[in-house]
C-alpha cells in the first residue's frame, strides 16, 4: 500500500481494511432485491491515527450481476453470458 498523509493534521495515515460497499439500496416493494442486484464495489480504506479521518478509495473492479462470466458456445465458437439457454448467434441449445 502507498504510503499516504491525512490532509487535516498531515499525519502518516495507516491502512485499514479492503472491504466491499453495497451498491444499490433497499425498496419498499421489492424489498432487498434492488440492493442483490446492484452488486458490490471494493475499496480500500486508511484511517489518521491522530484525529480518526477515514479515507476510501476504489479497489479493483469486482464482476457485478451485469458483469457475467462469459462462454463459448461449442458450435460456432460465439462467446456470450453463461446464462443464455442458447446461443444468440447460432441458436444452439445448451440443454
Amino acid at each position: 500500500m502507498k504510503p499516504l498523509t491525512c490532509l487535516r493534521c498531515d499525519t502518516e495515515m495507516n491502512f485499514l481494511s479492503e472491504e466491499y460497499l453495497q451498491l444499490g439500496k433497499t425498496g419498499w416493494i421489492l424489498g432487498d432485491l434492488p440492493n442483490l442486484i446492484a452488486g458490490a464495489m471494493k475499496v480500500v480504506i486508511y484511517i489518521c491515527p491522530s484525529c480518526k479521518k477515514l479515507e476510501f478509495y476504489a479497489g479493483e473492479n469486482i464482476a457485478t450481476d451485469d458483469e457475467l462470466p462469459q462462454k463459448t458456445c461449442p458450435r460456432c465458437g460465439t462467446v456470450h453470458d453463461f446464462d443464455y439457454p442458447k446461443c444468440p448467434n447460432c441458436k444452439f441449445c445448451y440443454e
